[in-house]
């Protein structure tokens, strides 16, 4: 949390009860202001921002708790609990990691959701909206020309959440959130591997400003096109990468057998051979 972060909250109505506290902050969690993680003020602070007495925040805090939206760590704060992991549960994206078919179904579904949320988002962004996405566009050119891979990938994920964000849904906000969580996670497929592509980061660096292009101009057909484009690009390249990596696989496992290191029958074979000469 930011030294801002009084700003996220404001008095509550003059009868200032618990019930109006846990509805600001639910509110803000709602809204994905708050996410997962985030470190609420201290007590002290807190109070005096929704300009109620301790005694009704912590009610309010401990409702919050009991709704699984808030977790207090014993002398160590009160954060916003993991509620975007249990969109999909552990037994599910157990599922789908040793399944190659969840891939295609991942990215199909990707590619309705990123071109409905691009669309949205050209139409409902607003001026703080698009100063976002330039500060990361920005950021992501940036690691591009530096060469840091790691920081073009996490500019990548915060770039498509600020797209979430500025659709201005909140279902498709976490329903979002929850599919880059998943493929931050590797879930899916790796998408180191699909960076390491020939000419992939250049491709994908423009695809990413094509969509922002589309989203800062109003333009929603363009913005929803633009950003299937960019998925039917990530499919093309996930498949070439998992089908590279199968090609590598099976050529290691034909270098091993010329060596002879894991073909013993056909070692003793020879041997037999060369005796009866």
């Amino acid at each position: 949390m930011s030294d801002n972060d009084e700003t996220l909250f404001s008095g509550v109505p003059h009868s200032r009860t618990a019930d109006e506290v846990v509805q600001q902050i639910e509110q803000l969690i709602l809204d994905g202001v708050l996410r997962d993680g985030d470190r609420l003020p201290g007590e002290r602070e807190l109070a005096q921002s929704l300009d109620v007495s301790r005694p009704i925040l912590r009610e309010a805090l401990k409702e919050l708790e009991t709704r699984g939206l808030l977790i207090s760590h014993h002398g160590g704060g009160t954060y916003v609990a993991d509620i975007i992991g249990q969109v999909f549960s552990k037994p599910v994206t157990d599922l789908i990691s040793r399944h190659a078919r969840a891939t295609r179904d991942y990215l199909e579904y990707r590619r309705e959701l990123e071109g409905l949320t691009a669309e949205l988002a050209a139409k409902r962004a607003t001026d703080a909206d698009k100063a976002l996405l330039a500060r990361i566009i920005a950021d992501m050119r940036k690691a591009h020309e530096d060469g840091k891979a790691e920081a073009e990938l996490a500019a990548d994920v915060e770039f498509h959440n600020a797209v979430g964000e500025a659709a201005h849904n909140i279902i498709l906000l976490h329903t979002m959130r929850a599919c880059y969580r998943l493929l931050s996670e590797g879930i899916f497929f790796n998408r180191k591997a699909v960076f390491s592509l020939p000419d992939a980061r250049e491709r994908l660096l423009e695809q990413h400003v094509a969509i922002h292009a589309a989203i800062e101009a109003g333009k929603p057909l363009a913005a929803k096109e633009a950003a299937q484009a960019h998925i039917d690009f990530v499919m093309q390249a996930a498949a070439e990468s998992a089908r590279s990596d199968e090609w590598d696989r099976i050529a290691k496992l034909r270098l091993i057998r010329r060596d002879g290191s894991q073909v013993a029958g056909r070692g003793t074979r020879a041997s037999k051979d060369h005796g009866s000469d």
